[in-house]
């Protein structure tokens, strides 16, 4: 384009028309009012209630020479959270305030406080912070309101809330594209299961910030965002708030979440099940008769020597096939339904062993 040229219109009309401005100079028009569609009202109306609720987080870390202890360089990160209650406690993704040596949360009204985390869970991607601020100030907080997530529907509307590169207070809209996605979890081999997958755009610093629907109620946590670049391909993530509800008052109260421990240590995915490979001792899933690998022994004379073989028994193993009747042929299924269990929970296992299917109840135990 050439801008001189866009300009020229203007100009021309204005040195047209001199008597039409001085008039306007001397008698203002009145301006009309802005007429908003319902769309607009709706948007409008998401960012004024929940846009008190998103804090912007910054974190700074240090690292330290290994031999001699002292400081070597040091980093700054940025997220978004949500107050969660007038007590100072903020959620926002684990991986925003991992390793911060120190962590300050500023509000919508631009005041800033020092903040600490009392619980976080890298596996799911959470964590609980608290801000250290005076009682008024903790008074004054806007909670934000917590929606569900059982009833969503991919194509109604969505609405991120966040810091996108440090710029707070920034609302964008789109649709639930898809429910129940997977992602790879920041602990190996495990994944995010029943993921919101979202077009509303998100870049980095939203992480943390909600995922709104249109009663302003938050139905996610920003999380993760699918691009080769590095910011907003319109394949964003989310944390269903239902999972979200289910651990926040155990981080809060005891700094982590205790999970229900199965005592099965290796399992094998074949095209026809998984295998149990390894159960730690005494472990509940051992208690209950389940069975891995086992070793055999043989012995062989060679001479006037006699020597032991040992030899991986692989068929002594169950197959499992179902938990509490539900089928199970892979690492992701097994993990999606043990971790909807609580330590103390009875769940039974169908297996094969031996040809016949045989079903073992097992009480989960704590880790």
């Amino acid at each position: 384009m050439n801008p001189p040229r866009l300009l020229l219109p203007l100009v021309c009309l204005v040195v047209a028309a001199p008597t039409a401005i001085a008039q306007q100079a001397t008698a203002p028009v009145a301006a009309a009012p802005v007429q908003l569609t319902p769309e607009e009202l709706a948007n409008i109306r998401v960012y004024e209630v929940a846009n008190r609720s998103v804090v912007h987080v910054t974190t700074s870390t240090v690292q330290y020479h290994p031999i001699f202890g002292v400081p070597i360089e040091g980093g700054e990160g940025a997220g978004s959270g949500a107050i969660l209650d007038r007590e100072g406690h903020v959620l926002t993704n684990h991986h925003v305030v991992d390793d911060a040596n120190s962590i300050k949360v500023t509000l919508s009204d631009d005041q800033t406080f020092d903040a600490e985390v009392i619980g976080a869970d890298s596996e799911y991607d959470i964590a609980v912070l608290k801000i250290d601020a005076p009682r008024a100030a903790l008074a004054a907080l806007s909670p934000i309101n917590l929606g569900r997530s059982d009833n969503l529907r991919v194509g109604q509307k969505a609405y991120a809330l966040g810091n996108p590169f440090g710029l707070d207070g920034t609302l964008t809209t789109g649709i639930l594209s898809s429910l129940n996605r997977s992602l790879p979890s920041r602990i190996d081999s495990r994944v995010m299961d029943g993921m919101i997958q979202t077009d509303a755009a998100m870049n980095p610093g939203n992480s943390g910030g909600p995922l709104l629907n249109t009663s302003a109620e938050m139905i996610g946590m920003c999380v993760a965002i699918r691009s080769s670049v590095g910011q907003n391909s319109g394949v964003g993530f989310a944390i269903p708030v239902d999972r979200i509800k289910r651990f926040v008052p155990e981080l809060i109260e005891k700094g982590r979440i205790v999970r229900a421990y199965h005592g099965i240590v290796v399992l094998n995915q074949t095209s026809s099940g998984l295998r149990i490979a390894k159960l730690a001792k005494d472990g509940p899933a051992e208690r209950a008769g389940l069975h891995g690998f086992r070793v055999k022994k043989r012995y062989e004379r060679q001479g006037a020597v006699v020597y032991e073989i040992k030899e991986l028994d692989k068929d002594y193993a169950d197959l499992i096939l179902a938990i509490d009747g539900r089928p199970v042929a892979t690492h992701t299924e097994f993990l999606a339904i043990m971790d909807a269990h609580a330590p103390g929970d009875r769940v039974v296992f169908t297996v094969q062993r031996d040809g016949r299917r045989v079903d073992v109840p097992v009480t989960l135990g704590a880790t």
